[in-house]
């Protein structure tokens, strides 16, 4: 397939790389050209100077960049100049509202949109096990799924336009209570002086066991916060769900307050650190 990928930051970056590796023809785009430079150089294809070069007579175009505003800009350009009855990928997490917008847009001049958030981290995107959440249309979904599958190792989709994005709030809303739980937890056992790798082998395989307690306990306990998606990025997240919330009534109480626990990690210096620097403001 003749594939544009929109976005080289550290999760489009890897998952462009794996389309290349999976045999499809790609172009890249990036504000700063010295990403999309690199990106060439190592994988090879072609990079656009501007999105509307990148995208032109493509048949996918896929795109991982920052908020709503970004996806915006890039559907201005690339709506028009890729190719008639192509499929737009959004992998950024942004508002089911603009999601909604953007299929009407697409739909418009003769293409379709899904958004399809991701999860796993940076991790995920480099190891190309990323799990995604998709909404669009059927039809758009079915076009959509190989091209997906290049870097994923489950794809769902969930339901009309804007669906992919409700869920990857639900997806947020469930870590963040989780990974205050593991903070507490861990902040508990030191002030008890109980030893926390005993605890962890002793709590790990019942009931209190997640993905965050496996992959995030020992670098928590050790003080070190830079393994994966940053705080700055997780407050866009949950202000994203927290605005949802408001629209359809739903009581996020724990999300707020964890949400505000991240804002003192912010003011501590720990914009870049990792979600689960939540043990710092306890441990400080």
């Amino acid at each position: 397939m003749k594939v544009a990928f929109m976005g080289l930051g550290v999760m489009g970056f890897p998952m462009a790389g794996y389309l290349a590796k999976a045999g499809h023809e790609v172009s890249v785009f990036n504000r700063s050209p010295a990403k999309a430079e690199a990106w060439v150089k190592e994988y090879g294809g072609r990079a656009g100077a501007t999105v509307a070069e990148a995208v032109k007579d493509c048949e996918f175009v896929v795109m991982c960049v920052g908020n709503d505003d970004d996806v915006r800009a890039v559907l201005k350009d690339a709506l028009p100049a890729m190719a008639a009855g192509g499929v737009l990928i959004d992998h950024t997490t942004a508002s089911a509202k603009l999601a909604r917008e953007a299929a009407e847009q697409a739909a418009a001049v003769g293409r379709s949109f899904v958004d399809a958030p991701v999860s796993g981290g940076q991790a995920g995107a480099e190891s190309g096990k990323l799990s995604v959440m998709v909404g669009g249309e059927q039809a758009a979904f079915d076009r959509a799924e190989p091209v997906m599958q290049a870097y994923s190792k489950a794809i769902k989709r969930i339901g009309g336009p804007g669906s992919g994005q409700l869920c990857k709030m639900v997806n947020q809303i469930c870590i963040a209570g989780v990974v205050q739980g593991v903070a507490e937890g861990l902040a508990f056992a030191k002030n008890a002086g109980i030893d926390e790798q005993l605890v962890l082998e002793a709590i790990s395989q019942g009931a209190a066991q997640s993905w965050q307690m496996e992959n995030r306990w020992k670098t928590m306990t050790a003080g070190k916060y830079d393994f994966g998606f940053a705080v700055d990025w997780m407050r866009k997240d949950l202000g994203l769900a927290l605005d949802e919330a408001r629209v359809n009534g739903s009581s996020l109480q724990l999300t707020a307050l964890v949400d505000q626990f991240y804002a003192e990690v912010q003011k501590m210096g720990g914009q870049r650190w990792d979600t689960s620097s939540l043990l710092a403001r306890l441990t400080r």
